[in-house]
């Protein structure tokens, strides 16, 4: 909502003044009665979280404000300090504060954040606080940390390795054309299609590796139809070798969901204007 207020003389600018002022001080009156002393203000996207006479009046009271918090820092502030956020002033009672310890800043290099120490029946969580000599260099190292949690994400949610360097899934399109032999029609073409789609994996990797694609993909099809069913990509030697050796592997859940949620996309494509009546 967007608005404005006209006032025409100083008396009612006296009574906004005393209204705004009395405002303020019921809330701030409120948040000391509760016995908070530490106050986390979220960011708003209109407007400044909190005005400068109200910082006045929690100072008077002793009560250190850290305002402009992230929305998406929200939700991991409340479960490592174990409250609900606040959003009426009726809430804002003992039963919904949390205790530390300690609540101070501290100074990193040219940076201050503020720090929370001694949290009684603390969550699970963990602050990672990552340094580095300029922006390419710590969004680098965000994005490695995100992939390292990923993978033991997967790891916690299937616990499961398999070979990698595109060796699974050319072992899974040698299985599929073989199986496409012995179905007839369209079903053929659906599986022999599938098994072809199978082989872009190993043959990007090659591609990424600087390899020859055509020449690569042709060696591995032919290693794993000899038996050899770790043989995958080994991009540090260029060639062709027993993966698991190398101890090259994947958590097991990168491949299925990739495998399904591509599945599940190409279905719904040919959902579109009745392209093929799939079948549920």
């Amino acid at each position: 909502m967007d608005h404005s207020v006209i006032v025409s003389d100083y008396a009612a600018m006296d009574r906004v003044l005393k209204e705004e002022r009395a405002y303020i001080l019921n809330i701030v009156k409120q948040i000391k009665k509760s016995g908070c002393n530490v106050l986390l203000v979220q960011k708003s996207i209109l407007r400044d979280a909190i005005s400068d006479l109200a910082l006045h009046f929690l100072d008077k009271i002793k009560v250190m404000v850290v305002k402009d918090i992230e929305r998406e820092d929200i939700e991991f502030v409340c479960k490592t300090l174990k409250c609900r956020p606040i959003a009426s002033l009726d809430h804002f009672v003992a039963e919904s504060l949390v205790n530390a310890d300690l609540v101070e800043e501290v100074a990193s290099g040219t940076t201050k954040f503020v720090k929370v120490t001694g949290i009684q029946n603390m969550g699970q969580t963990v602050s990672i606080v990552v340094r580095g000599s300029n922006k390419l260099v710590l969004e680098e190292a965000d994005r490695s940390l995100h992939d390292a949690l990923c993978v033991v994400r997967c790891l916690v949610k299937k616990r499961a390795l398999i070979a990698g360097g595109g060796a699974p899934e050319i072992e899974m399109a040698l299985q599929l054309a073989a199986y496409s032999q012995t179905q007839e029609g369209v079903d053929a073409y659906c599986f022999r299609g599938f098994a072809n789609a199978m082989e872009v994996i190993p043959s990007t990797l090659a591609e990424n590796a600087g390899l020859n694609p055509i020449a690569t993909v042709t060696e591995l099809r032919n290693r794993h139809a000899q038996g050899e069913k770790n043989a995958g990509i080994n991009v540090r030697k260029g060639a062709i070798t027993d993966i698991l050796a190398e101890n090259v592997v994947q958590p097991l859940l990168v491949s299925i969901s990739a495998i399904t949620l591509a599945s599940e996309t190409v279905r719904s494509i040919l959902k579109i204007d009745d392209i093929i009546n799939t079948m549920q």
